[in-house]
């Protein structure tokens, strides 16, 4: 029996639209705020910019085509959004090392920075989102939305099925 059997089976059409009206507002509000943080830092960087930030900073340098095929995206949409990173200094592009012709794009120390500034304004507006809430809330919010990010992205990696 396969997932949307067993969402079936449940029968409780208002909890899976309910559900869906909360992330369909979540989706919008996070888009319209871009959860940018708080203070000065707040809107201050874009989610491709942030995302491609972020991979670079805990995977490492890499080339275009690693660092697209990690987030889930084409090369093209890489180098296009890398491009004013590389521009404003937050990103350089260097040698592969064992490859010369190869290039690999690498978090500048700039880049760093302003990547853990902006990691900690947004650490500070999720703290004040959720400061009526107590530890388990916060653990148990995080651990099912990235569940739900995962079945998300899952779905997204498999070529749409069709039953028969």
């Amino acid at each position: 029996m396969d997932m949307r059997t067993d969402l079936t089976a449940v029968g409780d059409t208002g909890l899976l639209d309910t559900l869906q009206h909360e992330v369909a507002l979540f989706a919008r509000r996070a888009e319209q705020t871009r959860l940018g943080g708080v203070g000065q830092v707040r809107n201050s960087m874009d989610r491709a910019a942030y995302l491609l930030l972020n991979r670079l900073d805990k995977e490492g340098p890499m080339g275009v085509k690693a660092l697209a095929s990690s987030m889930g995206i084409d090369s093209s949409t890489v180098t296009r959004q890398v491009a004013p990173l590389v521009d404003t200094g937050l990103v350089k592009r260097t040698s592969h090392p064992e490859d010369g012709r190869a290039v690999v794009l690498q978090l500048s120390p700039r880049g760093q920075a302003r990547l853990e500034e902006v990691r900690s304004s947004r650490r500070q507006l999720m703290a004040e989102l959720t400061q009526d809430w107590d530890a388990e809330e916060r653990e148990a919010f995080c651990r099912l939305l990235t569940r739900f990010n995962g079945a998300l992205s899952a779905r997204m990696s498999t070529p749409e099925r069709v039953d028969s």
